[in-house]
């Protein structure tokens, strides 16, 4: 049974933290303004992010399923044909994809450098 992108929202959304919104003017998830997928304009492809080795991964193991175009060769997300891939699968993805976002976050807000206070 393909999933539908009613599927996606409702797997995306019990993520802590998640919202919808657009991304390139698609429907997108992100975690505190970080996108962590969004619908192709397709309408049966969506982009999630991931790891450049887990992306190799995917590809090699299921070339029907996750794709990319060379517009995301040197960038961390896949594509997933939302009419192949099994919900199980695309939970998962949604959960890493969430979980790198909020890794990445974390080390935004570790590198930041602190305020220094003003004296009156």
């Amino acid at each position: 049974m393909p999933v539908t992108f009613d599927d996606v929202r409702g797997i995306a959304l019990s993520l802590e933290s998640v919202e919808e919104g657009t991304s390139y003017g698609t429907k997108a998830f992100k975690l505190r303004g970080k996108l962590l997928a969004r619908l192709r304009e397709d309408g049966d492809s969506l982009v999630v992010g991931t790891t450049f080795e887990e992306r190799g991964e995917m590809m090699a193991a299921e070339p029907e399923t996750y794709y990319i175009t060379d517009h995301y060769l040197n960038y961390p997300w896949v594509l997933v044909r939302l009419s192949r891939v099994h919900p199980d699968a695309l939970r998962d993805l949604l959960g890493r994809a969430w979980r790198l976002a909020s890794m990445a976050r974390a080390q935004a807000s570790a590198t930041r450098r602190p305020r220094r206070s003003r004296r009156a």
